[in-house]
């Protein structure tokens, strides 16, 4: 965290404004607080900036309500904490986020593709096909910066096929940090080729109606990638985008 003169503030000003752009009309909470949490998650803002409602609505354009509901939300769930003196500070995520974030993962994804191999039908299994078809296409170039997108299109298309709308949504509500992981595994060539591999074998079971093993591989798929980003924050690898884990915790997961 950083702290003293050397405090990060998110505020208006000619020279340093405020990097949210393009908001529409309705639901401005929501669009403040997607983009404030991506922008978070991405590295855009780090822990230790402070974020003053009133100051951001006027470099936005906007009146305070919508920040602050954005605020209020990002604080709940953890991205935000409030000063003593006024304002919020960016928390950032933890070891323990990342470990929570992947076991909530294993089992909303697990139950999912135990449902889609129950709902599907056979003609939806095609566009999956497909997208693990490309993921190769781009690996076997050595194109690693396409896989996240590709591989979260295939995720997504696998969400849908459990026809649940609710379970559908919980999945969404993690799709940023969801993200942010994918992009660390996915660096890794050896990662990306294991993946793949999982991939055609979770739609085989899928198709097969093999509803329990398809639940078991989406758990070991996700598990092995959990412990992947685990190792890779331990090593200090670059890949990792260090500033959202403070050091003595990285030092006390040892």
């Amino acid at each position: 965290m950083q702290s003293g003169d050397e405090e990060q503030e998110i505020h208006s000003t000619e020279a340093d404004p405020f990097p949210i752009r393009n908001l529409k009309k309705e639901n401005l909470g929501n669009q403040v607080y997607d983009q404030v949490k991506g922008m978070i998650l991405r590295g855009e803002i780090l822990p230790g900036t402070r974020i003053i409602e009133n100051e951001v609505a006027d470099s936005m354009g906007i009146s305070r309500t919508p920040v602050r509901e954005a605020v209020h939300k990002l604080e709940a769930e953890g991205f935000l904490k409030p000063l003593p003196k006024g304002g919020y500070e960016v928390r950032g995520l933890t070891i323990s986020d990342v470990e929570e974030t992947f076991d909530i993962r294993s089992l909303l994804e697990s139950f999912a593709a135990y449902l889609a191999a129950k709902r599907h039908s056979d003609t939806e299994l095609v566009p999956l096909e497909k997208k693990i078809d490309e993921f190769q296409r781009y690996l076997e170039r050595r194109d690693l910066k396409r896989l996240t997108q590709i591989n979260t299109e295939f995720h997504e298309l696998l969400y849908s096929l459990s026809r649940g709308p609710r379970l559908i949504k919980m999945v969404h509500d993690l799709r940023d940090e969801i993200f942010l992981f994918r992009k660390v595994i996915l660096n890794s060539e050896d990662m990306a080729r294991l993946s793949n591999k999982d991939h055609r074998e979770i739609i085989q079971a899928i198709k097969k109606r093999e509803a329990k093993k398809a639940e078991k591989l989406v758990r070991q798929h996700i598990l092995r990638g959990k412990e992947f980003v685990l190792e890779e924050i331990r090593k200090g690898n670059l890949s990792v985008p260090k500033y959202f884990f403070g050091e003595k915790e990285v030092e006390e997961s040892k």
